[in-house]
């Protein structure tokens, strides 16, 4: 990050009491008439303003500002200057006059460019986090700015599918298409209240822990079975591959655990992350499925498998493949669903021979088991 010197009132309270006690700790048995630290400010780029901070002087006198300051246009034996550097710029300087009989030697030199490097860390470490934290001042606004001007169209297109639910009839086909633009904007509205408590202090006061799930649990599907759960994720993996002419193949009998709620909490958002990846990063026509297996579901598709060196970087945050890497991700889905499946008692693995998990899956290519806890977990 590239340092910028500070105005007079940009230094924290935090670096000024460092700087009393490197001045005070430089004078102790030393003598000086006067140490002082000025920092440069923003102005002139050749010749930028020193702002006196802090001083340490033998007589009670408040030394005046550089500019300002006629003793510092003659010459004299008595003062040296120690600059202030972060690499090629000069972020202030330190300054130090001898009292009477006084003499410069090379211990008392070194003390002061040993105190000078010390405080020229100290401003360039305040300055950066100064900078830091301006930036991220920055960015939550304009986060809290997309999210306020996010909630408008989406309020208007939960309006304009309700009433075209009101315009078809009840046996009408194309029903459940509307239905589905209701849940999904509903799913969005989801990520906008998670997006707007980002940054946001707890009510207690206490940080909250940190959990790998994006979106807080969504309360609404408690009582509702885990088909239930993942049926608009099968619709909406259908439309997508009608619209990419790829063939899909879902669930055609589902097992008895499917009518109770699932075994593990974020199912859904674990089969959502699943989909997501097989869509994005399997070639073009390629097979892609979801399959209920007795101990929990995979999420497959029938083209390359993966490299065995990357069939465990890919659950790394930030990573992924090389066939991935020039289309458009984060890296974060699959290490997002591992973290769940984790959190619950689950796991999550990759099998590159999709067949051993069922005879009906292709002899090659990827598939994504989700496991359930075993039953000693839940017990």
């Amino acid at each position: 990050m590239s340092i910028r010197p500070p105005g007079p009132l940009q230094l924290t309270e935090r670096f000024l009491t460092f700087a009393e006690q490197q001045l005070e700790q430089l004078n102790r048995n030393h003598g000086y008439q006067h140490l002082a630290l000025y920092i440069s400010q923003t102005g002139d780029k050749d010749h930028p303003p020193l702002f006196l901070i802090r001083q340490v002087s033998a007589a009670d006198r408040s030394l005046p500002p550089a500019d300002a300051d006629p003793e510092l246009r003659r010459p004299a034996q008595e003062r040296r200057w120690y600059p202030l550097r972060d690499g090629d710029l000069i972020l202030g300087a330190l300054r130090a006059d001898l009292g009477p009989a006084e003499a410069w030697h090379p211990q008392r030199d070194q003390q002061l460019r040993d105190g000078a490097a010390a405080l020229s860390h100290g401003l360039a470490t305040d300055l950066e986090c100064l900078q830091l934290r301006s930036a991220l001042d920055q960015q939550q606004t304009q986060l809290r700015t997309m999210v306020h001007q996010l909630r408008n169209p989406l309020s208007a297109l939960r309006t304009y599918a309700q009433l075209l639910l009101r315009r078809l009839e009840s046996s009408s086909e194309h029903r459940p298409l509307v239905e589905g633009m209701l849940a999904e904007q509903n799913q969005l509205n989801r990520y906008v209240n998670a997006l707007d408590s980002i940054g946001q202090p707890a009510l207690s006061g206490r940080q909250p822990e940190p959990a790998p799930l994006l979106l807080p649990p969504d309360t609404s599907a408690v009582d509702t079975s885990l088909k239930q759960q993942l049926m608009p994720l099968i619709e909406r993996a259908m439309a997508m591959a009608t619209l990419q002419g790829r063939p899909w193949h879902g669930p055609e009998i589902w097992p008895a655990w499917a009518s109770e709620s699932a075994e593990i909490a974020a199912t859904a958002e674990i089969v959502a992350n699943l989909l997501e990846n097989a869509f994005r990063y399997s070639p073009p026509g390629t097979a892609i499925g979801l399959t209920p297996l007795p101990d929990g579901l995979c999420v497959w598709d029938g083209g390359p498998a993966i490299d065995v060196h990357e069939r465990e970087a890919i659950f790394q945050e930030g990573v992924r493949g090389l066939r991935g890497r020039e289309r458009p991700g984060t890296g974060l889905g699959l290490a997002l669903a591992r973290q769940l499946a984790e959190r619950d008692g689950g796991r999550l693995e990759l099998c590159v021979e999709p067949s051993r998990l069922a005879a009906e899956l292709p002899d090659q290519g990827n598939a994504f088991q989700l496991r359930w806890p075993e039953p000693t977990a839940r017990a």
